[in-house]
C-alpha cells in the first residue's frame, strides 16, 4: 500500500514537472489579463463542473478574501455555485446554456471569464467561453486531456497534458495559486496598501 502511496504521488509530481518543462505563456498571459482587468474596475468569472467547479468556487474565494496577503477585496465570482440559477437555467432551457446566461447576466466586456475543464470539451464550459468572447471580455481556458475545444477559443490557454482528471485537477489548483498569487504580488506590492 505505501508503494502504491508513493507511485500516485510520483506520478502527481510528474505532471507539474511535465508542466513546468513547457511553454509558460498561457499563465503569464492570464495574470496580465486579470491584472488589467482588476485595475481597470472590473471583474473575474470562473467556471467548470464537478471538481472543476469546486477549483472555480476555491480560485474565487481566494481572490474575494485573500491568498497570500491582508488586501482588499477582489472582485471574483463563481457560476457553480447558485443552485436555483443553475437548476432553473438547466430545467428551462439547457443544461449547456448554464454558464453562457450567468455571463451574459453578470458580466460585461472588459471582465475576464475563465473556464475550466478537465477533457477540454465540456459543452456547457465551451459555450459560457464562446458568449464571453462574442461580448468583449477576455477568455481564459484551462484544461487537461487533449485540450479540445476550449484551446482552440480562448485568447489565454493553459494546458495541462494528461489524460488523468485526477493528476490534470491537482495541477489546476497548483497553477490557480500560482495565478491568484502574481496577481496580489502585482497589485499589491507594498501588502494591502492599494494597486
Amino acid at each position: 500500500m505505501e508503494e502504491r502511496i508513493r507511485a500516485l504521488l510520483r506520478q502527481s509530481i510528474q505532471v507539474k514537472q511535465s508542466f513546468l518543462d513547457g511553454p509558460l505563456q498561457g499563465v503569464t498571459g492570464t495574470v496580465q489579463a486579470i491584472v488589467d482587468a482588476f485595475r481597470r474596475g472590473r471583474k473575474l468569472l470562473l467556471f467548470g463542473n464537478g471538481g472543476s467547479a469546486a477549483d472555480a468556487q476555491h480560485i474565487a474565494a481566494e481572490f474575494v478574501n485573500r491568498l497570500m496577503k491582508s488586501r482588499p477585496p477582489l472582485p471574483a465570482v463563481a457560476l457553480t455555485t447558485d443552485s436555483s440559477i443553475l437548476t432553473s437555467v438547466a430545467n428551462d432551457d439547457a443544461f449547456g446554456e448554464i454558464f453562457a446566461r450567468q455571463v451574459r447576466a453578470l458580466g460585461a466586456p472588459g471582465d475576464v471569464a475563465w473556464g475550466i475543464s478537465t477533457s477540454g470539451e465540456s459543452p456547457n464550459v465551451v459555450r459560457g467561453l464562446k458568449e464571453a468572447r462574442s461580448l468583449g471580455f477576455v477568455t481564459v481556458g484551462l484544461t487537461g486531456g487533449g485540450g479540445g475545444t476550449v484551446g482552440t477559443i480562448v485568447d489565454h490557454w493553459i494546458h495541462v497534458d494528461h489524460p488523468l482528471g485526477p493528476r490534470v485537477q491537482e495541477a489546476h489548483i497548483a497553477i490557480s495559486h500560482i495565478i491568484c498569487q502574481l496577481v496580489e504580488e502585482t497589485l499589491f506590492p507594498d501588502g494591502g496598501q492599494g494597486a
